[in-house]
């Protein structure tokens, strides 16, 4: 019994030459040139040649980077009416009610007009107040909704994935106190002006990276969206309004002088306040060194939990 492949060679002898006989020279029998299903090791990626689990990606992953912080952008700026201006409004009828009620007769605080001394607090509450939502909603919405898929299964690591997801909350909060700043600066009786904008940035940066931190803990742990509004109502609303927004600190007594400079809110509201007015109820240097050291020790904590997958993976 002959194979097909006998066959054909008996019907088409003047077809099979022997090797190397005949060919032109770019076929000739060297290996280099033979068509194989097999790839040569000079040919084969880099990248087949690691062993399972290694990381393909080395340094930084700026793509995805890039991809998962517009994501974050885009998810907030596509309803920029509830996301940004709705602060600004709600911020601005704040100023309103509080000058109208407390401000009249030409009332002065710490050598200002009151209107002045609110106004620089109101801003640097709605942007870590806003901070605080933006990411503690990323992470949390995913997990209630079963997509959080998404975020774990792009090659990006946890330094990654932290960073995209804060950077977005505080380009949110930055979007929310400029809308305030701008309503605030046509407002009449207040003034906004700046006096030491590199400590105005300053400080509402590490109040924004601090509630962003803080939000994104929240998100791990949050199963519903009722634990989340359970820190944002008992826990950021108290500690924000009871910071010095709206009166000095110096005006308590003794002991509610201590428990408000045991509030971190309240270095970061007099920090703003400095900014723009060049006065303050703290020491600056003190304020902006504790929030340097408050936010490296939460983004710590937070990496360490991410990296753990604690409540997000199974």
């Amino acid at each position: 019994m002959r194979s097909s492949v006998q066959d054909i060679v008996l019907i088409t002898p003047n077809l099979v030459r022997p090797a190397g006989r005949g060919l032109p020279p770019d076929c000739s029998t060297d290996r280099r040139n033979r068509v194989t299903d097999r790839p040569s090791s000079s040919q084969s990626s880099p990248w087949l040649a690691r062993p399972p689990g290694d990381p393909v990606l080395s340094g930084v992953n700026w793509g995805g980077l890039q991809t998962l912080y517009i994501k974050e952008v885009r998810r907030f700026f596509k309803v920029q009416m509830q996301t940004v201006w709705a602060p600004a409004i709600t911020t601005l009828l704040y100023l309103a009610i509080f000058t109208v009620a407390l401000g009249r007769s030409g009332r002065m605080v710490m050598g200002v007009h009151f209107a002045d001394f609110i106004a620089p607090g109101l801003i640097v509450m709605a942007m870590i107040q806003n901070a605080f939502a933006n990411s503690s909603f990323s992470l949390l919405v995913g997990k209630i909704q079963g997509n959080i898929v998404d975020y774990l299964m792009p090659p990006l690591s946890t330094a990654e994935l932290m960073a995209g997801i804060i950077g977005a909350a505080v380009t949110r909060a930055f979007f929310v106190g400029f809308a305030v700043w701008l309503a605030m600066s046509l407002w009449p009786g207040v003034s906004v002006s700046i006096a030491h904008p590199l400590w105005a940035f300053w400080f509402g940066l590490m109040g924004s990276l601090m509630l962003a931190l803080l939000g994104l803990l929240t998100s791990l742990w949050a199963e519903k969206f009722d634990h989340a509004a359970v820190v944002s109502n008992f826990v950021v609303t108290p500690l924000s309004l009871l910071s010095g927004t709206f009166y000095s600190v110096e005006a308590l007594s003794p002991t509610f002088q201590a428990i408000s400079h045991a509030n971190p809110f309240f270095y970061v509201i007099s920090g703003f306040r400095y900014g723009f007015l060049g006065i303050s109820d703290s020491p600056i240097l003190v304020g902006a060194i504790g929030l340097l050291v408050l936010n490296l020790l939460l983004a710590g904590l937070t990496f360490a939990l991410l990296r753990s997958g604690w409540k997000i993976k199974a």
